[in-house]
């Protein structure tokens, strides 16, 4: 497949007009792809964001010509409805016909608690709920007048009426191997996240190839996206000073879990932002970013969504367009040959 590079369109940092500008200036520097994150609530309650991810894709559809759009990632079962999730993304793919995709993940208690006021359901239940999600979802998009019962979901006499001639692709996130697995019998993409041990990587793969061979699937058809956390300036400095907004990325699972209120988040990331950077390849050298970015290549990753840090997004996407992006193009696509 193709190597394609794109854009982490981050809606907790920024408000909807300022996140639509840079992602406008992402396809204009030559990126593939604009992922936009879907938060309803944001990690840092002082000077967060939280616009509404379909209404802003829509805005985005409209405003570009080339880049394809999609979630990184939007959870289709407790605070949306994935029937709801169905008609909004069959709406998204009519205007912007092979242009969109869906990235669904089991979502995090930040998110869904405060906005359905129940409890946030374990991982096990999540995965079930995602999988009968884009059961549902994807029936919606191939049939009419669906009736559905599942153990968590039903529809009755549902059609959705406007949507694009094939349907808009669904890519799953995956943090764990069982969650890899689910990708892999039911994604046509898989999502995953940079910074971590080599190692997993290894093994997210590995469970996704075979959850997609026991479903009698190729694993080759699946695209690979991995969101990595680039910092990178022409001053070093501005670079490391860049990542301190996003410490939270630095918390441990254990240092964030259950956590639903983005004040208490932010004073837990906030103890902690002497690490912020460690998520992050953080560097003012062109060659140094390639040579981390390229081993998420050699790894299987077709889609490389960068997620850059500060808060002046287009001197990231005007310098890294500049210094970074035709070396680091042309390299990945030498190594996935």
């Amino acid at each position: 497949m193709a190597i394609r590079i794109g854009y982490k369109a981050s809606a907790e940092q920024f408000g909807p007009r300022e996140l639509l500008d840079f992602s406008i200036e992402a396809e204009k520097v030559g990126l593939d792809i604009v992922a936009v994150s879907d938060h309803f609530q944001p990690w840092r309650h002082e000077g967060g964001h939280a616009p509404n991810a379909l209404v802003w894709l829509g805005a985005l559809a409209q405003a570009t010509e080339r880049v394809v759009m999609g979630t990184s990632v939007l959870t289709p079962t407790l605070r949306y409805n994935p029937s709801i999730i169905a008609q909004a993304f069959g709406t998204l793919g009519a205007l912007a016909p092979g242009r969109v995709f869906l990235g669904v993940g089991t979502g995090e208690s930040l998110n869904e608690t405060p906005a359905t006021g129940g409890e946030f359901p374990g991982a096990k239940e999540r995965r079930r709920r995602l999988a009968e999600a884009v059961t549902l979802i994807e029936q919606l998009w191939t049939e009419d007048r669906v009736d559905f019962k599942g153990d968590y979901y039903e529809a009755v006499r549902a059609t959705i009426y406007d949507k694009p001639e094939n349907p808009v692709p669904i890519f799953m996130a995956a943090s764990g191997p069982l969650a890899a697995k689910l990708a892999g019998r039911r994604g046509d993409g898989f999502i995953s996240t940079s910074g971590k041990d080599p190692e997993l990587y290894k093994e997210l793969i590995a469970n996704l190839v075979e959850g997609a061979e026991k479903a009698e699937r190729d694993p080759a058809e699946i695209r690979k996206m991995i969101e990595i956390k680039v910092s990178y300036d022409r001053d070093a400095e501005f670079a490391l000073e860049s990542c301190k907004p996003w410490a939270a990325l630095g918390l441990t699972h254990d240092q964030k879990a259950g956590i639903d209120d983005p004040i208490e988040m932010e004073r837990v990331a906030d103890e902690h932002a002497d690490q912020a950077h460690k998520r992050f390849i953080v560097t003012d050298d062109c060659d140094s970013v390639i040579e981390q970015v390229l081993p998420y290549v050699d790894l299987g990753f077709e889609d490389l969504v960068l997620h850059a840090p500060g808060h002046d997004q287009k001197r990231f996407l005007d310098q890294f367009g500049a210094d970074v992006l035709p070396t680091l193009r042309e390299e990945a696509e030498k190594r996935a040959s």
